[in-house]
C-alpha cells in the first residue's frame, strides 16, 4: 500500500501543489493529469523518493519512503519521459545495464525474451543510435518484463512517440500488471483507455 498524506510541492519561488492525499493499493490505477507545468513530474519524483516533498509524507506499508530507501526502491519500477537509452550500446546492452543498475537478476534469455515481446525481433544487436524514437522507447519499455515482480510501476509519459502497434502491447502489459494485482501511477496527455480494477485520477493545476 502506497500512502500519500498532505503532499505539497515547491519548485524555486513557485508552489506547485498541495495537501494532495490518496492511497493505492494491489490493482489499482492512478492517473495524473494536468497542464504542463503544473508539478505532474515533480509528483512522481517525489513518489519514487528522488525529491523531497515541501510538506506531508510518502508512506510504503506503514513506513516512510526515505526511511526504506533502498528496501522501497526494490518493490518499485520507475520510467521516465526521456527513454533513457544509451546511443553507444545496443538493446540487449542497454537493457543489461538498466537490469544491473535496478538490482535485477535478469539471464541473457529474460533480456531478449522481454525484447521479443516488445516487438524489437532483430534488432536486439543494433547500436540503439540508429533506431528510431519509437524503437528506442520500445528499448526502454522492455524494462518492465523484467520488473514484472515488482508491485509499483511509476510512470511520466509512457504513450510518447509509441506506434499502434508498440500502444497496443503497452497497453496490454500495463492491464496485464494490474489484472495481476499490481499498482500503477501514470501521468499522460494522451487518450489511452486502460481497463484497471480499480481506477482514481487527480488534476493538478485546477
Amino acid at each position: 500500500m502506497l500512502v500519500i498524506s498532505q503532499l505539497g510541492c515547491v519548485r524555486g519561488e513557485r508552489r506547485l501543489f498541495s495537501e494532495i492525499s490518496f492511497e493505492i493499493g494491489p490493482h489499482t490505477l492512478l492517473e495524473v493529469r494536468g497542464p504542463n507545468g503544473s508539478g505532474k513530474t515533480s509528483l512522481l519524483r517525489i513518489l519514487c523518493g528522488l525529491l523531497h516533498p515541501a510538506a506531508g509524507r510518502v508512506s510504503w506499508n506503514g513506513r516512510d519512503i526515505h526511511e526504506l530507501g533502498e528496501e522501497y526502491r526494490a518493490h518499485m519500477a520507475y520510467l521516465g519521459h526521456a527513454s533513457a537509452v544509451k546511443d553507444e550500446l545496443t538493446a540487449h546492452e542497454n537493457l543489461r545495464y538498466s537490469a544491473a543498475t535496478a538490482g535485477l537478476a535478469a539471464s541473457t534469455t529474460d533480456i531478449s525474451t522481454a525484447l521479443d515481446t516488445i516487438g524489437l525481433s532483430g534488432f536486439q544487436g543494433i547500436p540503439c543510435k540508429t533506431l528510431s524514437q519509437g524503437q528506442r522507447r520500445r528499448v526502454a519499455f522492455a524494462r518492465l518484463y523484467l520488473c514484472s515482480a515488482r508491485p509499483l510501476w511509476i510512470l511520466d509519459e509512457p504513450f510518447t512517440a509509441l506506434d499502434a502497434a508498440a500502444l497496443a502491447l503497452t497497453r496490454n502489459l500495463l492491464e496485464s500488471h494490474l489484472r495481476s494485482g499490481g499498482m500503477l501511477v501514470l501521468t499522460t496527455h494522451q487518450e489511452v483507455e486502460i481497463t484497471s480494477p480499480h481506477t482514481q485520477r487527480i488534476d493538478l493545476g485546477i
